[in-house]
């Protein structure tokens, strides 16, 4: 074995978030870019050239999103269980939603007709907006507890509702969702646009960005009044992964306990933060290539608040606080993280390598002018 257990699952829970990050800043990216479609692109070859400045690696990014999905499944079984079940309706929504976006791109332009094109712009929009959504409603929702249990065999099952996923504080998570992404978005057709769309992206990309910082701020002030979940006593984290074998409890303030017990981590909100307004002012003043890396570290940094705050938990249970999921308890045996480890050593390396590669080979700034002279070439 490479790793003793302990550490392989300490491991898992920093590779998943590697991979989560990783989906967010390339994916992320083009569901920001498609829910600003409309908003950028005045006319028809204007909406052209948002679609084609993402064409070539949208498909590519969406890698990162099956292999978050893969590795959760695999490192963490209970999870995808309780998951699945719990938010299952949600998952659907999404899955329906990310349909529209393999035909949005490669149907939109096939007819040329104001009416077909128009139809697939709102696909667009709606299979990008909707999965942003719904990925920051769950994340909002493991702050206040999911309502499954399980029982004396580890089978789970859930007891909530799709609609009760949909409260107050999981909404707001879901707009800061959508707010940082269309930022993230607005900044990449900054950089690979001209004229009045880089203008209008530019412009759309700083309002989310200044969403963005207001609602993460009125999240954290509501984050320090939750109900937090402690582990009081565990079992022995080196044997069998037993969920059932701990007591935990909930107090007020709770998920803030390890910015106190590790002040460097409070880096992690500060470099959220900090990014936001970086990147607003690399935007102001036409530095656009700066603005998305900032954007980029903002979402790692909103990401990695969100572990660390829930961290060592992965999905607490409302109604049966013990039986919480956390990375100590909830993960596959001491073999398949070892193997799985080495894989992700070898091919997520490849992939890094092979996006960076297709990203340089493809990189130009995208125009009308381009479009028009190749429009049956073009998305």
């Amino acid at each position: 074995m490479i790793f003793d257990y302990e550490t392989l699952k300490l491991l898992w829970w920093v590779i998943i978030g590697v991979l989560l990050i990783g989906f967010a800043i390339t994916d992320g990216m083009d569901m920001g870019v498609a829910m600003l479609i409309k908003l950028v692109g005045k006319t028809d070859s204007e909406r052209r050239v948002v679609i084609n400045t993402v064409g070539p690696h949208w498909d590519g990014n969406q890698v990162w999103f099956i292999t978050a999905g893969g590795a959760l499944f695999a490192a963490w079984p209970m999870v995808y269980a309780a998951a699945f079940s719990g938010f299952y309706f949600a998952m659907m929504l999404v899955l329906f939603a990310l349909f529209f976006r393999p035909l949005g791109f490669d149907y939109r332009s096939k007819i040329d007709s104001p009416r077909w094109r128009s139809n697939w712009d709102w696909g667009l929009f709606a299979g990008s907006a909707i999965p942003a959504l719904v990925f920051g409603v769950a994340f909002g929702n493991l702050f206040l507890g999911v309502p499954f249990s399980i029982d004396e065999y580890l089978r789970t099952s859930y007891q909530g509702s799709f609609f009760a996923l949909l409260n107050p504080f999981a909404l707001l998570a879901g707009l800061i969702s959508v707010t940082m992404l269309l930022a993230h978005g607005g900044m990449w057709l900054q950089l690979r646009t001209d004229s009045h769309v880089a203008r209008r992206s530019a412009q759309y990309g700083r309002y989310a960005l200044l969403a963005f910082i207001v609602l993460f701020a009125v999240a954290g002030i509501w984050v320090a009044n939750l109900d937090g979940y402690q582990i009081i006593s565990m079992g022995d984290t080196q044997g069998f992964a037993n969920p059932l074998d701990k007591t935990v409890t909930t107090s007020a303030g709770a998920w803030l306990n390890n910015y106190q017990q590790m002040p460097l981590t409070m880096l992690f909100p500060g470099v959220a933060f900090l990014m936001a307004a970086l990147a607003w002012t690399c935007s102001k003043v036409n530095r656009p290539g700066l603005a998305l890396i900032a954007t980029s570290l903002m979402l790692g940094g909103v990401i990695m608040t969100a572990g660390m705050s829930l961290f060592p938990f992965i999905m607490p249970s409302n109604n049966h606080p013990d039986i919480s999921l956390t990375i100590w308890d909830a993960v596959s045996s001491h073999r398949t993280l070892n193997v799985m480890f080495i894989a992700v050593s070898i091919f997520v390396p490849l992939i890094l390598l092979y996006t960076t590669w297709c990203y340089v080979k493809m990189w130009r700034k995208v125009t009308v002018k381009e479009i028009e002279n190749n429009s049956h070439g073009s998305y």
